[in-house]
C-alpha cells in the first residue's frame, strides 16, 4: 500500500496492543479503518506480560509526582484486566492468560511496613489486597528465597503471552477488514476542511474524518502539529527470557523496594524484567540492551527466587514504556474536532485493550461507562 492514497473513516496512528485494538473495536461499529504503524520495537511488541493491579511500588518511587494520578486512575486495573479476560474468551483465542496473583514482596520490616501503608491506601481506593507475613508467604510461594520477608497479595494481578495475544489481535482485525500500513512513519499531519490528512515517509496519503492517536511516546510529536501539548515520556526498559523449566512461579512477582518482576509462561520459560534501564541507540532511537541491566536483573532475581539460579538466559531485549503523568490520555480534544487521543497511564498494556474500548466508545459518540474528566487531553494545555 506503499505511495498510495487511501481515504477512511478513521486514521489510526500506532500498531501497540491500543492501536490494535482501537481499530478492531471500531471496524465492528462499521467503520472503514486505516492502521499506521512504523514498525519499530516499542511497548507492546517488547512487553513482558504482566498484568498489573497494584500500585507499582518502583513508580512510586521514581515519579513521586504522578502518584496522584496514578491513585486517580487506579479503579481501572482491575476492570481492566477483567476485560483482558472477556476479551480472549470474545476472539475465541488463547492469550495464556493466567490470573493467579501477584506479589510484591519485602525483605525486611521497613519494607513490609512500606506495604501495609501502600495496602491500606489502595484498599481506600477500592482493591483488595492483603498483608503476607513470612509463614504464610512460604507457604504461599515455596520457589521465594530466605530474602523473602513478607509481601502484599493483590488476587486481580495476572500475566499473559504478549506474542501469542497480539499475534491473535492482528488476525481478528484483518478479518474484520481493517487496512495496515505496516513499516512507514508519519511524516505529516494536517486537518483540511473537516478531514484529517496523514502522509508517510514511504508517500502513502490517507484521509479520514476521524484521527486516533495511539503512537504511545511518539503521539507528542504528532499532536503539536495541531498545536496540542501531551508530554508523553519514553522510558527504554531491559528484559531476560530464560530456558524453559518445570512450573514453578504461579504469581506476578515484585519487590516492594527494588527494580523486579518475575513470571512464568506456560511454556516453562521465565521472563525477568522490573525496570532495568535500556538504551535508546542510534538515528531511530532504536531500544538496545545494557549489560549492566541484564547482570543487575539477574543477579537479583536468583537473590529472591534462587531456585532458578541454575537456568541458562537464551534472549535479551527492550522495549519501552510511556509516561504522561500517572494517567491516561483518552478521548477527544475540543480544539481540534474529531482528533483522539488513546494514551494509557502507566502499565499500559495492561490498560490497553479497555483504554482502546473506551475511546472507541468516544469515537462514535456512545458513553465509555467512566467519567473521563480525568483523562482529558486539554488538562496540559496551561
Amino acid at each position: 500500500m506503499a505511495g498510495k492514497i487511501a481515504k477512511a473513516d478513521v486514521t489510526i496512528v500506532g500498531g501497540g496492543i491500543v492501536g490494535l485494538c482501537l481499530a478492531g473495536f471500531l471496524a465492528e461499529e462499521g467503520r472503514d479503518v486505516v492502521l499506521v504503524d512504523n514498525g519499530q520495537i516499542g511497548g507492546s511488541n517488547a512487553n513482558a506480560g504482566s498484568l498489573h493491579v497494584q500500585m507499582q511500588s518502583r513508580f512510586m518511587r521514581l515519579y513521586p509526582e504522578n502518584v496522584p494520578g496514578m491513585e486517580r486512575q487506579l479503579h481501572l486495573y482491575p476492570k481492566a484486566v477483567r476485560f483482558w479476560q472477556e476479551f480472549e474468551r470474545k476472539l475465541g483465542a488463547d492469550f495464556e492468560l493466567k490470573k493467579k496473583g501477584g506479589l510484591m514482596v519485602a525483605e525486611n520490616a521497613d519494607q513490609l511496613d512500606f506495604l501495609r501503608r501502600k495496602a491500606e491506601r489502595e484498599r481506600q481506593l477500592g482493591l483488595e489486597v492483603e498483608i503476607l507475613e513470612e509463614p504464610e508467604l512460604r507457604r504461599l510461594a515455596p520457589y521465594l528465597g530466605p530474602a523473602a520477608f513478607g509481601a502484599e497479595l493483590c488476587l486481580d494481578e495476572g500475566k499473559l503471552n504478549p506474542l501469542r495475544c497480539n499475534a491473535a489481535i492482528r488476525k481478528w482485525i484483518l478479518g474484520l477488514g481493517v487496512r495496515i500500513i505496516d513499516g512507514e512513519n508519519v511524516e505529516d499531519a494536517s486537518r483540511d476542511q473537516q478531514r484529517f490528512v496523514v502522509a508517510t515517509d514511504k508517500g502513502s496519503r490517507i484521509e479520514s474524518g476521524a484521527l486516533v492517536l495511539a503512537a504511545a511516546v511518539g503521539t507528542q510529536k504528532i499532536a503539536q502539529r495541531f498545536g496540542v501539548n501531551v508530554p508523553t515520556r519514553a522510558e527504554p526498559l531491559h528484559m531476560n527470557i530464560t530456558e524453559p523449566t518445570t512450573p514453578m512461579i504461579e504469581h506476578l512477582v515484585q519487590h516492594a523496594d527494588r527494580m523486579i518482576t518475575l513470571k512464568q509462561f506456560s511454556t516453562g520459560q521465565i521472563v525477568i524484567g522490573g525496570g532495568w534501564p535500556a538504551d535508546l541507540a542510534g538515528d531511530r532511537e532504536h531500544p538496545t540492551v545494557r549489560l549492566d541491566s541484564m547482570i543487575a536483573n539477574a543477579t537479583l532475581a536468583c537473590h529472591i527466587a534462587p531456585v532458578i539460579g541454575p537456568l541458562r538466559i537464551i534472549r535479551t531485549w527492550a522495549g519501552i514504556n510511556t509516561s504522561v503523568d500517572g494517567k491516561g490520555v483518552l478521548g477527544p480534544i475540543p480544539s481540534v474536532p474529531g482528533l483522539f487521543f488513546a494514551v494509557p497511564g502507566d502499565a499500559g498494556y495492561t490498560l490497553g485493550p479497555l483504554s482502546a474500548r473506551m475511546v472507541a466508545d468516544m469515537v462514535v459518540d456512545r458513553n465509555p461507562g467512566e467519567d473521563m474528566e480525568d483523562y482529558r487531553p486539554e488538562r496540559f494545555a496551561a
